[in-house]
């Protein structure tokens, strides 16, 4: 048993096995699907392979950031079923407003549960990349580590979770209007693919744009050489995570593998979930892993 609870939302994309092997409470984004609305539940009521099904099949995904309100019951649950402290762990505040929404439930509890302390983490990141973030603290806590130390951990070095990401498809970067249809349209022409970082606040960037999937996949690979703690002798964990295309991204693991001989155990490859694919569509790979501070 622990003295008091991790908790991270559904974009963390990790399984619920992983959340449930690290003991981590859960709370589900939302997400609606051409008007439907639906729970980011990790693949329960939309199986991962249906949702990028219906994304390629030209439905539109649209995201919504978890209201206070949402907040203030699943805390209060938490609160009233565990008696315990929290510690919850948010998506990034450059891709959403559900830190804010946090924070806010967070200043109405705090008076209603003066005896309880909860703590609110900006991940400043997204995907397995925020998992991965979520997985070092878990580790910390089952260490011995106080609520507090961790707390101040991660805000301190959440920027050195680096993200990688690259697509392989410009289609669904023009439908969420990321790129113009014209500049889409000649990339897919040309099979150039985007290769994309996380900066400082948080925003998905884009750093660079390399022609043909093949590149642009082992760019990832030489990119994390240049960005890790150690370069190639790098020994921390490292997570991949794609949206619906395993083949490509356990390509980008092997070349990872070959490359970097003292990682820290498997390398972990999770789906990228409904929070995050709305906007990325089928084809992200992304490799996350300790770095230089971005």
């Amino acid at each position: 048993m622990h003295d008091y609870i991790l908790s991270c939302c559904s974009a963390a994309d990790v399984t619920q096995e992983k959340l449930d092997a690290m003991d981590v409470r859960l709370l589900c984004n939302d997400f609606s699907m051409d008007g439907v609305p639906f729970k980011d539940d990790l693949g329960k009521t939309m199986t991962y392979g249906e949702f990028y099904d219906r994304i390629r099949a030209g439905e539109k995904g649209v995201t919504s950031q978890i209201t206070p309100a949402e907040y203030i019951e699943y805390f209060t649950d938490l609160f009233e079923r565990e008696g315990k402290d929290v510690l919850h762990v948010c998506l990034s505040s450059g891709l959403s407003g559900t830190y804010q929404s946090a924070l806010n439930a967070a200043a109405v509890l705090r008076e209603r549960f003066p005896e309880r302390r909860l703590y609110i983490v900006d991940s400043l990141g997204a995907s397995s990349g925020y998992g991965l973030l979520v997985a070092t603290l878990a580790a910390m806590r089952d260490a011995g580590k106080p609520i507090e130390e961790v707390y101040e951990w991660a805000t301190e070095n959440r920027l050195r979770v680096q993200h990688l990401f690259c697509s392989t498809t410009l289609t669904y970067y023009v439908r969420g209007g990321r790129i113009s249809a014209t500049a889409g349209r000649i990339g897919n022409l040309l099979g150039i693919c985007p290769v994309m970082r996380m900066d400082r606040p948080g925003h998905l960037t884009i750093h660079s744009r390399v022609r043909t999937k093949k590149r642009a996949l082992r760019a990832l690979v030489d990119q994390m050489a240049e960005l890790a703690d150690g370069g190639e002798q790098y020994s921390g964990r490292v997570f991949i995570s794609h949206s619906d295309c395993l083949e490509d991204a356990l390509s980008v693991k092997a070349q990872i593998e070959e490359r970097f001989k003292n990682i820290d155990g498997a390398i972990e490859v999770y789906m990228i979930g409904m929070t995050i694919g709305c906007h990325a569509g089928p084809g992200t790979v992304a490799v996350f892993f300790y770095g230089k501070e971005r």
